[in-house]
C-alpha cells in the first residue's frame, strides 16, 4: 500500500508539518514575551513554502515505512538542517535576521525537529498500528509472475496493517506459480469482474508482462466498472511517465493509471475550499432558504425537504437534499427523470429549477463531507445501475466527490439527459474535470454557473 493511500499520513506530511513549525515559533514568540511584528510573518510565510518543498523532496516517509528508523530521524535532521540555512542565507542578504530575538530563532531551531519528530511517530501510531476496518484496504494482484510475487512478499514482511491481499487471478496453470506468491488462487481473468462487483476490492494491482497488452486492456473494460484504485506493477520502464502518477510499494515501483485527483495536499486543498466557501454561501442564503422554505410549504403538501438516494465518493449510497419541487419523492428502484412541463413539477416548483435554487440545501451535504461545491453531478441509483451497463468507464466519475454543479454543467449538460448519448456526453465531461482539475478550474466553473442560472436554460 503507498503512503498516499493513507490520508492521514499524506496530510501530515504535505500540510501539518509546516503547519507543527510555524505554531511552535508563534507559541515561543508569545512565551518570551515578544512582540509579533510583520518580520515573523515574513518568515512564517517564507518557511512554509520552503519547508514544504524540502521535505517533500526527501520523501521522509519513505525511510520510516521501510522500517528504518534511524534513517527517518536522520531525514528529519537534515531537512531541517537544509530549511535553517536556506533562512539563514536569505535573512543575510535581505537584512531580516537583524529583526529577530536570537533566543526566540535558537529556540525554535532547537525545539522544531523535535517537535516533528513526536508529530510524525503520533501520525504513524494512528494510522499504522489501527487495525479497524475501514482502515484496512482490501486488494487483489491479477497476474501470477515474479513483480506479482515480490510486491507481496514486501507487503508481507513489513506486516502493513492498511492492506489485506485476498489473493490473485491467472489463466495459467498453478502448478508453476511463483514461489514468493504465496496467497490464495482466487480464479481466471473471466472471474475478475464477479468477484470486483460482489467483495468491493478497493486496489488492484496488475501484474502482468507488456506481451499482455490485449488481455490488459481488456481487463481495464472490466475494472472500470468498479471504484477499486488500479496499479501495474511493471518489469521494464517502457511507460510514458509523464502522463501516469509513479508511486512504491515497499519499494517495488508501480504506476497508478486509475486514480482519484484529490490526493496528499490537493485533497486538503479541495476540502478546505469547499468548507469555506459553503460556510459563507450559507450564511448569506439562509434568509432566502428560509423565505423558499414557506413558499414550498404554502404551494402544495408535503415536506420542505426532498432526500434521495445517490452514488458518492468510490460508489457509496448517500443521502442528497434538495428543496422539494414536485408533488411526490421518488427514491425506489425506477426514478423518471424530470421532463419538460412534466405534471409533477408544482408551479412554485418549476421556478425552483429554472432558477437552481432547489439545490441549495445540497451545501449541507458539503459540510457533511458527502458532496463537494464543484464535481460530477449525482445521480439517482436507479439511473446509475443503468447507466453503468450502456456507457464505459462511467463509475470512475465516483473516484471524487459529487458535486453541486460541475464541468458538464457548465458545457451545456444541466438538467434531463433523455438518450444514453448525452449521457455519454456528460460523463466525457465529467472525466475531463478528473482528469485536468485544479483549484483555478473550481473557481472558473462556480462563475460560470452563477452566469449560467441568471438566465434561462435547460433546467426543469
Amino acid at each position: 500500500m503507498t503512503e498516499n493511500d493513507i490520508p492521514l499520513v499524506t496530510f501530515f506530511k504535505r500540510m501539518l508539518d509546516p503547519m507543527i513549525i510555524l505554531g511552535l515559533l508563534y507559541l515561543i514568540i508569545v512565551y518570551e514575551g515578544e512582540l509579533f511584528t510583520g518580520s515573523y510573518l515574513l518568515l512564517m510565510i517564507l518557511t512554509f513554502f520552503i519547508s514544504s518543498y524540502v521535505y517533500d523532496q526527501i520523501e521522509l516517509y519513505r525511510t520510516q515505512y521501510a522500517g528504518n528508523r534511524l534513517a527517518y530521524v536522520g531525514d528529519i535532521l537534515f531537512g531541517w538542517a537544509i530549511i535553517v540555512v536556506i533562512l539563514m542565507l536569505i535573512g543575510q542578504a535581505s537584512g531580516l535576521r537583524y529583526e529577530f530575538s536570537d533566543r526566540i530563532i535558537l529556540l525554535w531551531a532547537t525545539l522544531a525537529p523535535l517537535a516533528l519528530l513526536l508529530s510524525r511517530i503520533t501520525a504513524y501510531g494512528l494510522v499504522f498500528n489501527t487495525r479497524k476496518a475501514d482502515v484496512i484496504r482490501s486488494a487483489v494482484i491479477i497476474g501470477s509472475n515474479d513483480p506479482g510475487g515480490a510486491l507481496l512478499q514486501r507487503i508481507q514482511s513489513h506486516r502493513n496493517p492498511a492492506v489485506e491481499m485476498l489473493g490473485f487471478f491467472d489463466d495459467r496453470d498453478q502448478s508453476v506459480r511463483p514461489a514468493g506468491l504465496d496467497c490464495a488462487y482466487l480464479g481466471a481473468f473471466g472471474e475478475v469482474g464477479p468477484y470486483l462487483s460482489s467483495h468491493k476490492i478497493k486496489t488492484i494491482f496488475i501484474c502482468l508482462p507488456m506481451s499482455a497488452t490485449p488481455r490488459t486492456l481488456t481487463l481495464l473494460d472490466v475494472i472500470r466498472d468498479s471504484t477499486a484504485s488500479v496499479y501495474f506493477i511493471p518489469d521494464i520502464y517502457t511507460f510514458d511517465l509523464m502522463q501516469a502518477r509513479l508511486d512504491h510499494v515497499g519499494g517495488i515501483p508501480v504506476i497508478g493509471v486509475c486514480e482519484t485527483p484529490f490526493m496528499g495536499f490537493s485533497s486538503v486543498v479541495k476540502r478546505g475550499s469547499d468548507i469555506i466557501l459553503a460556510l459563507i454561501i450559507q450564511i448569506i442564503l439562509l434568509p432566502l432558504m428560509l423565505m423558499i422554505a414557506i413558499g414550498i410549504k404554502l404551494s402544495s403538501p408535503g415536506p420542505v425537504i426532498f432526500s434521495q438516494r445517490r452514488y458518492g465518493l468510490n460508489g457509496e449510497e448517500i443521502i442528497v437534499y434538495k428543496f422539494r419541487s414536485m408533488t411526490v419523492c421518488e427514491d425506489g428502484p425506477v426514478v423518471a427523470q424530470a421532463k419538460k412541463n412534466d405534471v409533477r413539477i408544482t408551479r412554485f416548483g418549476a421556478f425552483l429549477r429554472r432558477t437552481s435554487l432547489d439545490e441549495l440545501p445540497q451545501f449541507i451535504n458539503v459540510l457533511q463531507g458527502r458532496m463537494s461545491i464543484v464535481g460530477p453531478r449525482p445521480h439517482a441509483v436507479a439511473h446509475n445501475e443503468m447507466y453503468r451497463k450502456l456507457i464505459k468507464g462511467y463509475m470512475l466519475r465516483h473516484k471524487v466527490k459529487p458535486g453541486i454543479t460541475g464541468w458538464a454543467q457548465v458545457n451545456g449538460f444541466r438538467g434531463e439527459t433523455d438518450t444514453v448519448e448525452k449521457m455519454r456526453s456528460r460523463i466525457k465531461f465529467d472525466l475531463e474535470y478528473l482528469q485536468n482539475w485544479s483549484f483555478a478550474l473550481d473557481l472558473m466553473i462556480i462563475l460560470r454557473t452563477v452566469k449560467e442560472v441568471l438566465k434561462k436554460d435547460s433546467a426543469y
